[in-house]
This record gives C-alpha cells, sequence and structure tokens, in this order.
C-alpha cells in the first residue's frame, strides 16, 4: 500500500507577504538536495518577481477548460499523477476549480495527490480560512467567495507563516511589487489599510499558535505527559498591604517582562475572620496606582484562607507563576501553625512560586507577638476532639494531686479548658466540654470516687453552677468572635467599596470598571448593567451571560444590576446594592462628562467667534484693497476728459486685467465669507443636514466644479453602493479638500480622486481618498489640521484665514462621515472621507440638498 504523502502548507497573514516565492524557494532547496520536485501550478498575478523565483523549476503544463467561451487554466492532476514526482508545488490552496472539473475545489485536488503518496508544498492565506471567513469580512469589507476547511490546513505535517509588518507590505504595494501602479492608491485605502493589515496578521498569528497548542498536546498525550508546560505567563502578585508591596510589584514586573505575552495581576485578599492585621488603605492604595503604572491591574478578593484565596484566583486568571513576599512568622509559630507563604507552597501544583525576601520581613517578625502568632485556627475536627480531650487531659494532669485539692480547685482548672474550648470552637464544642469536665470532676474528684452519686448536696450544687457558667461563659466569648468576624468582614467590605468608588472617579470606563469589581469580589461568571425597561445591556464584565441572572438589583430609576455565577447569602446582597448604586453614579457622571464636552464646545464656539472677529480686520483687508483698486482704475478710466486730473483711455488688456483682478478677490473674499458662514453654522448648531441615497459620481462631480482643467484624476469606480449623505454638505467637504490639495500639489502632478468600499466599526462605508504629491504635513503638525485659523509652514502668510480643513471636518462630522489623513507613498498627503452606506431599501423621492 502507498504511503500517504506529505502536505506543507505556507500560511500568509497577508496578500503580497511573499508566500508564493516562500514555496519556489523551498522547492529550489529541495531539488538541491536531489528531491524530484515539479511545479504543478504557480499564479504569478503578472508579479516579475514572482515569476522570476521559479527559475530553472520543472513547470508541468495546465490543463485548459473551456466555459462559457473562455478558456480557464488549472492544475492537471493526472499529469501529476503520469509523471509521479516526489514533490509537487501547488499555489493557492483555497482556489475553485472551473467549473466541468474533475473536482470543485483544488484542495481537492491536493488530497488527490497526497492519497497517490506525492508529496505537496501549498500556499494559502490566512483570510480563505473558513473558520474566519465571517471575521475578516467584518473587518476588510471584503467577503471572501473562496474558502477552505480549517481541518484541511490543520492537518498538514508542517504549517509555516509568512508574515511582514503592516508598514513594510504598504510598501511594498507602493513600490509595484503586488499589484499594477492604477490599483496601488485604491489598495492602500482599501484592503491595504495599516488596521486592516494589523488585524489580519493577529489573526494569522492567533490561528498559528492555537494550531501550534493543538500539537503540543498531542506529542504530550503520546507519550503520556501530564504536567503543565506553561506557554503564556500570567504573573499574580499576592499584596498584604504592606511596605514591601511595591518591591513584590516590581520584582513581579521584571519576571513579566522577561517573557512574551506577559500580563502581571496583582492580589490583596482581605480576610473576613478578623485573624489577619487589616492593611493600611493609604498603602494598598499607592500600591494599586504602581501596578497599573507597570501595565497590570489589582484584584480584592475576600477569603477566611488567604493561601487558598489566592491559589484559586490565581487558577482562576490562568495564572503560571506567583510573587509572594518572605513570611514573617517566627520559627515557633510556624511549628505550630504553618505560614501563609508555606500553605501556598505546598498546594500550588503546576503554577511556580517565587519568594521575595525584603526588609519588612524580619522586622515585623522581630516585632509580632507570640501570642497573635500562637492563635489557633478554627478546624472542625480539631475543635471537636479539643472539646473532648482538654478536660480529659486536664483530669489526668491533675489526679496525682486529687488528695490535696478540693472541689472547688479542680472546677477552677476545669473552667480554664472550658474557656479555651470556646476560644478555638465556639459556643456549643465548649458546653460539650464543660458537660464533659463536669462529669470527669464527678467520676474522679467528688466523694464517693469512681461513682455518679454525689454524696454532700454542696457538691451537687457546685457542680450545676460550674456547667452553668462554663456555657455562659462560652456563649460570651463565641459571640465576641462572631462580633470580631462582622467587624473583619466590614472592614474588607469598606476596602471593597473604597476601590470601587476609587475605580468610579479615576477610571476610564467607570461603569466596566465597576461591574469588573462586582465580578470579580463575588466570585461571578459575569455582570451585567442592563436598562429596566428593555433589558438591553448597557455594559458587560466577562462573558455574555447565558440563562436567567442569579441576583437581579436595581441601580437608580432607569438601570439594574443582573449577576450570573452562583447564589448569594443574605449578607452579601446588601453589598451588592452598594455596587449597584455605584454602577448607576458611574453611568451618571458618564452622561455628566458628555454634557460637559458638549459646555466645552460651546466655549470652543465662543472662541471661534472671538477669532472671527479679531482677523476679519486683517485677512480680509486684501481682497477689498484689490476690488476697490480695480474699480477706481475703471472708474477714472470712464470719466470724461478734464473732469479727473490724469484720467486717460485705458486699453482692452488693461480693462481685462482690472476686471479679472476685481473677480478674482470677489471669488476670494466670497470663499472666504462661505467658510465663515459654515463654521458659524457649526459652532452654533443651527445646520441640519437633509440626508438622502445619493451616488459618489453626483457629490463628486459637485464638488469639481470650478476645479481647473488638468488638475484632477478621477479614479472612481462606477459600482460603489449609495451613500447616505447630505449631498450639498459632502460636496463641500470634498470641494474644500481638493482645493486645498491643489493648492498644494506642484503643476503637473493631478491630484488623485479615488473610492473603494471599506468596512469600519460602524458596519461599512465608502472611503473617498483625495491623494496629492505635494510637500505634505509632518505627523506632529497633523493635530492642527483641521483646526480654524491655521496655516501651517508652507503656506505663506496672508493667502487666507486657514478655514477650509476645519470647515472640511466640521460639515464631515455633521455627516457622520470620518475624516483622516496619511502620507502619500513617495511624497504628499492622503485625506480620507469616510461615508456610511445607505440602508438596502427602496429610495425615497429625492429631497433638496441644504442650500450653503
Amino acid at each position: 500500500m502507498t504511503a500517504r504523502g506529505r502536505l506543507r502548507v505556507y500560511l500568509g497573514a497577508a496578500p503580497g507577504v511573499g508566500k508564493t516565492v516562500a514555496m519556489l524557494s523551498e522547492g529550489l532547496r529541495r531539488r538541491s538536495r536531489g528531491t524530484d520536485v515539479v511545479v504543478g501550478i504557480v499564479e504569478d498575478h503578472g508579479r516579475a518577481h514572482t515569476a522570476a523565483a521559479v527559475a530553472d523549476l520543472s513547470v508541468l503544463p495546465r490543463l485548459v477548460v473551456r466555459h462559457r467561451g473562455v478558456e480557464l487554466a488549472e492544475l492537471d492532476v493526472d499529469a501529476v499523477l503520469e509523471r509521479r514526482p516526489e514533490v509537487v508545488l501547488v499555489d493557492e490552496l483555497a482556489h475553485s476549480n472551473a467549473p466541468g472539473s474533475a473536482r470543485e475545489k483544488r484542495w481537492q485536488d491536493v488530497h488527490a495527490l497526497l492519497d497517490a503518496g506525492i508529496d505537496v508544498i501549498t500556499t494559502v492565506n490566512v483570510q480563505h480560512l473558513e473558520s474566519l471567513n465571517d471575521v475578516v469580512a467584518a473587518i476588510t469589507g471584503v467577503r471572501q467567495r473562496e474558502t477552505v476547511p480549517d481541518s484541511v490546513v490543520r492537518s498538514a505535517d508542517a504549517i509555516e507563516l509568512v508574515d511582514m509588518s503592516p508598514q513594510a507590505l504598504r510598501r511594498r504595494m507602493a513600490h509595484g511589487h503586488i499589484y499594477p501602479a492604477e490599483r496601488i492608491d485604491t489598495a492602500l485605502g482599501n484592503y491595504f489599510r495599516e488596521g486592516n493589515l494589523t488585524a489580519l496578521r493577529e489573526l494569522a498569528l492567533l490561528w498559528l499558535a492555537d494550531r501550534v497548542e493543538e500539537g503540543l498536546e498531542r506529542y504530550r498525550s503520546e507519550r503520556g505527559i501530564t504536567g503543565t508546560w506553561a506557554a503564556r505567563e500570567r504573573i499574580v502578585v499576592a499584596l498584604t498591604g504592606g511596605p514591601e508591596g511595591a518591591m513584590l510589584l516590581r520584582r513581579g514586573a521584571r519576571i513579566a517582562g522577561r517573557v512574551a505575552g506577559r500580563t502581571l495581576i496583582a492580589v490583596h485578599v482581605v480576610r473576613a475572620d478578623g485573624a489577619a492585621r487589616a492593611a493600611d488603605p493609604a498603602e494598598l492604595e499607592k500600591q494599586r496606582l504602581l501596578v497599573e503604572k507597570l501595565g497590570g491591574s489589582l484584584q480584592l478578593v475576600v477569603g477566611d484562607d488567604i493561601a487558598a484565596a489566592v491559589l484559586d484566583f490565581a487558577r482562576s486568571v490562568d495564572g503560571t507563576q506567583i510573587v509572594v513576599g518572605a513570611s514573617t512568622h517566627g520559627r515557633i509559630a510556624q511549628l505550630v501553625r504553618p505560614s501563609t507563604l508555606t500553605a501556598i507552597v505546598r498546594d500550588s501544583g503546576d503554577v511556580d512560586v517565587h519568594v521575595v525576601t525584603h526588609p519588612a520581613a524580619g522586622a515585623r517578625r522581630r516585632g509580632r507577638s507570640l501570642r497573635r502568632d500562637l492563635a489557633p485556627r478554627p478546624r472542625t475536627v480539631l475543635v471537636w476532639a479539643a472539646a473532648l480531650l482538654v478536660p480529659v487531659v486536664l483530669a489526668a494532669a491533675l489526679l496525682p494531686f486529687r488528695s490535696g485539692l478540693g472541689l472547688s480547685s479542680v472546677l477552677l482548672v476545669f473552667l480554664v479548658g472550658v474557656l479555651a474550648n470556646g476560644l478555638i470552637g465556639g459556643a456549643v464544642p465548649a458546653t460539650v466540654g464543660a458537660l464533659v469536665a463536669g462529669v470527669l470532676a464527678n467520676l474522679l474528684y467528688t466523694p464517693p470516687i469512681g461513682s455518679l452519686t454525689i454524696a454532700a448536696p454542696e457538691n451537687v450544687f457546685a457542680l450545676a453552677v460550674f456547667v452553668a457558667v462554663g456555657a455562659t461563659v462560652a456563649s460570651i466569648v463565641d459571640r465576641s468572635a462572631l462580633r470580631a468576624r462582622a467587624a473583619a468582614r466590614g472592614r474588607a467590605e469598606a476596602q471593597l467599596l473604597a476601590a470601587v468608588v476609587t475605580d468610579t472617579v479615576t477610571a476610564d470606563d467607570a461603569v466596566l470598571a465597576v461591574l469588573d469589581r462586582a465580578r470579580v469580589g463575588f466570585g461571578m461568571g459575569s455582570v451585567t448593567l442592563r436598562e429596566v425597561d428593555t433589558g438591553r445591556p448597557v455594559q458587560v464584565s466577562g462573558p455574555d451571560p447565558a440563562g436567567p441572572p442569579d441576583l437581579v438589583v436595581p441601580a437608580g430609576r432607569f438601570h439594574e444590576l443582573a449577576l450570573h455565577g452562583r447564589p448569594l447569602p443574605a449578607a452579601d446582597q446588601a453589598l451588592v446594592d452598594v455596587f449597584a448604586v455605584q454602577a448607576a453614579v458611574a453611568v451618571d457622571r458618564r452622561d455628566l462628562a458628555r454634557q460637559a464636552g458638549e459646555a466645552h464646545r460651546l466655549r470652543q464656539a465662543d472662541a471661534v467667534r472671538t477669532a472671527v472677529l479679531a482677523a476679519l480686520s486683517h485677512d480680509l483687508r486684501t481682497p477689498l484693497a484689490t476690488i476697490k483698486a480695480a474699480l477706481a482704475g475703471l472708474r477714472t478710466a470712464a470719466a470724461p476728459a478734464g473732469r479727473v486730473p490724469g484720467a486717460g483711455g485705458l486699453s482692452g488688456e488693461d480693462r481685462r486685467v482690472l476686471l479679472g483682478s476685481a473677480a478674482d478677490a470677489a471669488d476670494q473674499l466670497d470663499a472666504v465669507l462661505t467658510n465663515l458662514l459654515d463654521l458659524s453654522r457649526l459652532h452654533t448648531g443651527v445646520l441640519t443636514p437633509i440626508r438622502r441615497p445619493v451616488s459618489v459620481d453626483e457629490v463628486v462631480h459637485g464638488a469639481l466644479v470650478g476645479v481647473p482643467a488638468g488638475s484632477i484624476r478621477d479614479d472612481i469606480p462606477d459600482d460603489l453602493p449609495l451613500l447616505d449623505t447630505d449631498a450639498g454638505l459632502l460636496e463641500r467637504v470634498l470641494a474644500n479638500i481638493v482645493s486645498n490639495a491643489v493648492r498644494h500639489t506642484p503643476a503637473g502632478r493631478p491630484v488623485r480622486l479615488c473610492a473603494g468600499r471599506v468596512q469600519d466599526g460602524r458596519g461599512g462605508g465608502v472611503q473617498i481618498r483625495v491623494v496629492d504629491h505635494g510637500p505634505g504635513v509632518p505627523e506632529k503638525d497633523r493635530p492642527a489640521l483641521f483646526t480654524p485659523f491655521q496655516r501651517l509652514g508652507d503656506v505663506p502668510a496672508g493667502t487666507g484665514l486657514g478655514l477650509g480643513l476645519a470647515v472640511a471636518r466640521g460639515l464631515a462630522d455633521a455627516v457622520d462621515a470620518v475624516l483622516e489623513v496619511e502620507d502619500t507613498p513617495g511624497g504628499g498627503l492622503t485625506v480620507m472621507v469616510t461615508v456610511p452606506v445607505a440602508a438596502t431599501r427602496p429610495s425615497p423621492a429625492p429631497v433638496p440638498a441644504v442650500e450653503v
């Protein structure tokens, strides 16, 4: 039986990264080792360097298929099988074969070759993977019709990523190494936008990382390896709230800085049983600011067992390493009770633990009281064992002295044991211990010895009082312990609420910060803030919830907080109410910030009006002086001889020059006043767009009216969708941008207009690009490009108010268009206008555009 061939795939992060050349280079390398290699099919797409990479490899003829009068060249599988090379190179694995071919897809042809025992080297781009089809369409706005099942690529014996930085790929595009010159600007503005290329690169890396992880798991499974191989590092720093926290955080940051994909997370456990010293809130706040400065985050969790809480948190965030400070327990205390550090190391399992020594450890150890170190922790088995054993041990210890002790002395000693049981386990175990002690006192120390019979009535009374006093004292001790735990819980809640209040004030997204605190603090799977009336989620922390919530709490008048994960005890629900209030406060704060932004806009409008008044006196003087001078010359020439001294006739050429100067100055004055009027309307909010479906050609045609002939090269295709915009306002936007580009472009180099469909965060649109080859604008000056009354260094003073692009930005905002700028490859500036696409429904009757 013939062994199946081996498949090697070159996965391209984007078109043009060089996967075909990499495949051909591998073929040449194998041929140099004596392997029989042939080229089954290579698509060079007219690229000279790709065609040259074939070199002297043997190329099999293609199979010509006729379809509707068109000849299509496909991979000739039968010719490859007849030739039976050791290795065949097959380009574009996702290609769809011509109708009438033996197989529908090229990857099916590849499977036929593999089944015949022939090794195949092939190529595919990440956007052609079936599982990523919708994701790529959402990012780029282009849905790939040719896809290949992920299982086909995953089954390859070797997958190699062919990658290139977005900037380098765009330079390759600009140099004409991917598409012909007439398609470069359109491609750069559409599919080959830097954001698209970055997203495709990330998709390729993540997809390949998952495949690598699958291979690793398969390898470990085949060899029976069960230990953890941590490939992605998450560093968890355990903070006590003490002064050593800053040192631990910096050490954790240094550890995280040495690995790729690093994540730094700090955790502080607030004890609810009162056994731990409370953290200093001021110190904890300093550490929160420090960890955020180091690129991490601080989480507060509540737990009785600090070690277990730290380990549970680390596992919940997939932590691979824990950084913890050296123990502050003394040696004697560690003999009685293991320290938190010891418990973390003992139960850490596959999680690495870094123990960091610090000066505070020794000082705190020396100043710590032995009584606190020896304070017992309640354990169920130990509690009941102590309730039974303490009276027995005391009774045995007193036996040698029985002859010299009275019953009252014995009962006082037993009372000490009852108090110890009360401290250890509470009222019920201590009461049981008192009963056991009373029985032992009766048997061993009350005449007659060895019998439950009591000879003297006063001894009956003494024993009864002893049991009653013991139970009462144990109850008081237990109640005090409960109050101490309640106080500790209140302190823990206060610290958690203080962190929430801080997030509400300082976080960039205060609503999400509050929800994150609630999710981590209460151990929930997800927390959602939603509208009361509609149930629509406003903000979600964690994965999208499935199923009904475990708890719903009102958050103000219009919102409610829904928690998914586990039922909460009644004691926690009051705290959830506070979180809900904080979420409502965060929403109100966000609304107030929006209103403050509106007030800021109004202040800017006032500043603009002030600047307009200041500029009018100077910048309008030149066109007015030109008009006045021209009119004065014409009037002098038209005056009767002898009435105006020095008057004389003007030639026809002189009259044309004067009239032309007056007309140009009037046009300049009209443009300035129009821009001022538009700017005033924008800042006062009286400009109301009337939006309707409109074609790109209609808008561009209106924008180019008055532009000098030969200064524009229009490369806009005819098949673009309709725009959802105000045609008149969008014309003004393009007219201002085009006139600015023409003014700065050298003579003989026309400004290019191109457009294409793009995908953006709002669902998609049409991007119109105005490409000039002028001096460009340095990146540091671009923030001022759309600011009123700004003239950059390449414009001489006195050439206008600097309102054109500012008005364009304002009008674009009014019709929900987005203005962006980038460098033109080879020099110059490209301004991009992205306009929403009209909905696919019957167009309403045309409505006249606003006249501006």
